[in-house]
């Protein structure tokens, strides 16, 4: 199998690449770390005009026809870059529900603007004390004349506090569904909040939240099956962020080596640090082939084989890119961990990644129960 990226991903690779290196530095990052938004609306707009906003949704949708595959490209490049935009929250999460939920009037009023660099969307989904179970929701939908209303809450909604609309999961009678929240809603409460990896957040209420009819997206089997689709295409972007963080920190702790200097000799000649760094390359290449592995089963038609490939990934990635940060910072020493270096951002992102969409404990027992369903031949 030919795992090199075709022409036309080189070229975005580059393109990404070359945005970085010329509007993202890290003191423009640390900038945007501490403004009102967590992120350069400005960067959101060129986002759009060169078309990064579109590349996974189909042409009719106003998209480019991308894959899984094509956003490992783009998120390896973030991963490097450190990128604080709500790529995530916006195109690969929420958007990707819109997308995959087939309903025409909402991906007309809310996709395509969205894509266009007009609005701005997140998915709620976590609740407290779910432990990321996403497909029992707390959250309750009732319905109420010709609408619904909501009642409950969600924590941890990436960008969701200056999100123009949600897309909200919650139980109906007739089983899951999804639902977009317009900002605007009344009874919808949100408090927003900075996350430890330099993301943005959201808690949000929903207090009798009265929704039209057509604000219901996805119902039942559908719903279930959208979300966790969705969810695996999240996952499967975080992991190609991690490899780009733990690359990015292999280059600066493999450059550190060669210029710090020690009883008059660079460090990276003492043969216990370059077998560190052998590690450290070795843990890179293969958390590479598993979001690989992730991207290329993010939208298999089978779930159980889905669910295994990213419950596989995550927990790999996850571990991975704790050593990697533990080495980059043993290998710089003290300042390793000072906000004035840009290795402290990338071992606490690739904490957060660990995190995000769901933690090792609960992706292992996913793979554990996938793979015990295709051993029973389910």
């Amino acid at each position: 199998m030919n795992f090199a990226f075709s022409e036309t991903q080189q070229l975005l690779a580059d393109q990404v690449s070359r945005f970085i290196d010329r509007d993202y530095d890290f003191e423009s990052r640390r900038a945007l770390l501490a403004s009102d938004a967590g992120y350069s609306p400005a960067h959101w707009q060129t986002f759009a005009e060169l078309g990064w906003l579109g590349l996974p949704f189909d042409e009719d949708a106003g998209g480019f026809g991308g894959d899984a595959v094509d956003l490992l490209v783009l998120f390896e490049a973030f991963g490097r870059g450190l990128l604080l935009e709500p790529y995530l929250a916006n195109v690969v999460l929420a958007g990707s529900a819109l997308a995959l939920s087939g309903a025409k009037g909402a991906q007309a009023q809310w996709l395509q603007p969205m894509i266009a660099g007009e609005r701005r969307l997140a998915l709620a989904y976590a609740e407290p004390g779910a432990r990321f179970d996403a497909l029992r929701p707390g959250t309750e939908a009732r319905a109420e004349g010709d609408g619904w209303r909501l009642h409950g809450e969600k924590v941890l909604v990436l960008h969701g506090a200056d999100a123009d609309a949600l897309v909200v999961s919650a139980t109906t009678p007739q089983g899951a569904g999804l639902f977009l929240v317009p900002a605007d809603a009344g009874g919808l409460e949100r408090r927003g909040h900075a996350t430890f990896d330099g993301q943005r957040a959201a808690s949000v209420r929903f207090e009798g939240t009265a929704l039209a009819a057509h604000a219901l997206l996805a119902q039942g089997e559908r719903a279930e099956a959208v979300l966790d689709q969705v969810l695996a295409r999240g996952i499967a972007a975080l992991c190609a962020e991690a490899v780009g963080c733990m690359d990015a920190l292999r280059e600066r702790t493999l450059e550190y080596l060669k210029t710090r200097k020690q009883f008059g000799r660079a460090i990276g000649e003492f043969q216990v640090l370059q077998h560190r760094m052998v590690d450290l390359f070795m843990r890179v290449e293969q958390a590479r082939s598993m979001a690989c592995l992730a991207a290329m089963s993010a939208d298999l038609d089978d779930p159980v084989r889905r669910q295994q490939a990213i419950a596989a990934a995550k927990v790999y990635i996850g571990d991975a890119g704790r050593e990697v940060g533990e080495i980059a910072v043993q290998l710089h020493g003290g300042m390793g961990v000072t906000d004035e270096l840009d290795v402290s951002h990338y071992f606490r992102r690739l904490t957060g990644i660990g995190i995000w969409l769901g933690d090792a404990d609960l992706h292992l027992q996913r793979f554990i129960d996938a793979r015990q369903r295709l051993d029973a031949g389910g």
